[in-house]
């Protein structure tokens, strides 16, 4: 069992607590609110997708690096990582 799929739960709220926040911000363009309204609206979102991408990180670090056995997937679990982190930070 994948640890995704240990996590599923967790994660599975996480992203429709996303999809909620998403919506506050369409309603609120729909409704014509306040630019800075729809600014704590989107830091909002960016906070939250922080905590998503933090924790699946974490996950990935835990399960395919630092605890398997061989230096084969460790090695894998590290690269597969980094080109993450190199894709996550442009």
């Amino acid at each position: 069992m994948g640890h995704t799929v240990q996590n599923k739960s967790k994660l599975l709220a996480r992203v429709r607590r996303l999809k909620g926040q998403m919506e506050a911000i369409e309603r609120a363009l729909e409704a014509e609110v306040s630019c800075a309204e729809i600014l704590n609206l989107a830091a909002s979102v960016r906070g939250a997708t922080n905590g998503l991408v933090v924790e699946l990180l974490e996950d990935h670090l835990r399960n395919h690096v630092v605890d398997v056995e061989g230096d084969a997937q460790r090695k894998a679990g590290a690269d597969e990582l980094i080109e993450v982190m190199r894709k996550h930070l442009k």
